[in-house]
């Protein structure tokens, strides 16, 4: 096992693991082009099968979607905090929310504050813990300047400064980490136990709903496994919509679209951006990693691996509300949007993580590892090699190879795969009502006459989806392969 370990752990298998998924990318991609000379009617088949599954995800993605929705709308009639008072011990769990940020504009700051005060639940027993960066020289002036404004409202008002050290990569996950090591000792001298603090990781712009912390404390109670558990709520991104240029604001609707369906996808679940979990979860697990930079997925990966099908992320149905990438100019949003697109697909770098902890963490069951593996690489599989496969790969082998060209396959695959793609691409109907809903829900309404560009907007699907998009991530993907590595940048969102 000490050999095993050794050889998993080796600089050579490392590269290798860290090579496995971008390698993958780019042999999905080009596919057709370098097998279509010897086996064009394989590469046509594969492009069919392909086709029908992306058409099934796209039926299953609308269709969770839809259904997590009319749970948001039964659940927001819930009178949790009422329920709550009923629960013996209710009182006794403390909310310590983390609020990571780097050269944000005070005035969001202010906003997601607002957001936490607002909400229908005891304020002694909330925590706000501000984490700076130390290299941010105003830091200590905005929070003067908040804990004088918004200190009286909550059991504490606390600021971290994170010094950024050799060994850490800039980011959320060294900053929370930083954060939370303090919040740790925090509790250990108010003689708090971890089990009854909830650590909620909240983005410098994500408004979190009156209802968060009622619902999660009581779903936190009935919950029997509740010590190896993340909790989430779709995070969408509609505060800034209507200041957005049109291609970000498509995205900021899929985005939103598809985290709602997230909800539904019960044991590979995985929480995003702003999400909550046990001290005691955090600290068994050594918090978060400090040289990565994906830090949502990576976190609880690292709670699976350690003990195994336990760990889940329970879904909250409720929105948390945030902004979409803006900068202002057009044109710097746009490089800002592939700059975070980009950041995000990054996340495949967890592939080699797990692929260690795969073969290294004999405790954990085999099944379920094989399982959660399979789904995090399709997930970051498809991203970019989708547009590429359903857009461009059918009119290849008939292109390269003129004979297949006259066969009945190569003469139907592109009209096949086409038809399969506007099948598919119906269903945007659907999203555009579900995305004049959720935003009703958020309070950004919509002017009647901006309905038909909600429609119109759509034609420029497949431009706006390979250029923020595919593109993006196989640029990860690459950099990845190649060995380079990313900088971690902060969004801009003004």
């Amino acid at each position: 096992m000490i050999m095993g370990e050794k050889i998993v752990r080796s600089r050579f298998v490392n590269k290798l693991f860290d090579m496995s998924l971008p390698a993958l990318t780019w042999f999905l991609i080009t596919i057709p082009i370098w097998l279509s000379p010897f086996h064009p009617a394989v590469v046509a088949y594969l492009i069919i099968a392909f086709d029908l599954y992306f058409l099934f995800k796209s039926l299953n993605t609308i269709y969770l979607a839809v259904v997590s929705y009319q749970k948001i709308f039964i659940t927001d009639k819930v009178n949790f905090f009422a329920l709550l008072k009923k629960i013996k011990g209710h009182d006794e769990i403390k909310h310590i929310v983390i609020v990571p940020n780097f050269k944000e504009p005070i005035y969001k700051m202010e906003s997601t504050i607002q957001s936490i005060i607002d909400n229908k639940y005891f304020k002694k027993n909330i925590i706000l813990v501000l984490a700076f960066e130390e290299r941010e020289t105003e830091a200590h002036d905005k929070y003067n300047k908040l804990q004088k404004k918004y200190g009286s409202q909550f059991g504490d008002f606390l600021a971290s400064y994170h010094p950024l050290t050799d060994n850490e990569v800039p980011g959320k996950a060294s900053n929370q980490t930083f954060a939370a090591r303090i919040i740790d000792q925090y509790a250990q001298d108010k003689g708090w136990k971890r089990e009854n603090c909830l650590i909620t990781i909240c983005d410098a712009d994500s408004h979190l709903p009156n209802n968060y912390f009622s619902y999660l404390t009581h779903t936190y109670f009935k919950d029997t496994n509740k010590i190896y558990h993340f909790y989430c709520a779709p995070v969408l991104l509609y505060n800034n919509f209507w200041k957005l240029p049109i291609s970000v604001r498509m995205q900021a609707t899929m985005s939103s679209i598809v985290r709602l369906a997230f909800l539904g996808y019960k044991d590979n679940l995985i929480q995003i951006s702003t999400y909550s979990t046990s001290l005691w979860l955090l600290k068994q697990i050594n918090f978060w990693d400090v040289d990565i930079i994906p830090e949502d997925w990576h976190i609880y990966l690292q709670a699976f691996f350690t003990y195994g099908k336990k760990v889940k992320a329970i879904p909250l149905y409720t929105i948390i509300n945030s902004d979409a990438v803006y900068s202002g100019g057009v044109i710097k949003t746009l490089i800002n949007r592939y700059e975070q697109e980009k950041r995000w697909a990054w996340g495949a770098s967890d592939i080699a993580y797990a692929l260690r902890k795969f073969f290294t963490t004999m405790n954990v069951d085999f099944f379920p590892k094989l399982k959660k593996l399979f789904f995090i690489m399709e997930t970051h599989l498809l991203w970019p090699s989708s547009f590429f496969i359903l857009t461009l790969s059918a009119s290849i082998p008939p292109l390269i190879n003129p004979i297949f060209k006259r066969t009945v396959l190569g003469f139907l695959l592109p009209k096949l795969s086409g038809f399969i793609l506007t099948v598919s691409s119906s269903m945007l109907i659907l999203y555009v009502y579900l995305d004049v809903k959720l935003r009703q829900k958020v309070n950004v309404k919509t002017k009647f006459q901006s309905l038909p560009l909600l429609f119109i907007q759509w034609y420029f699907l497949p431009v706006i989806s390979f250029f923020f998009s595919s593109l993006p991530a196989l640029d990860a993907h690459t950099r990845l392969l190649f060995g380079k590595k990313l900088k971690y940048k902060v969004t801009e969102k003004v």
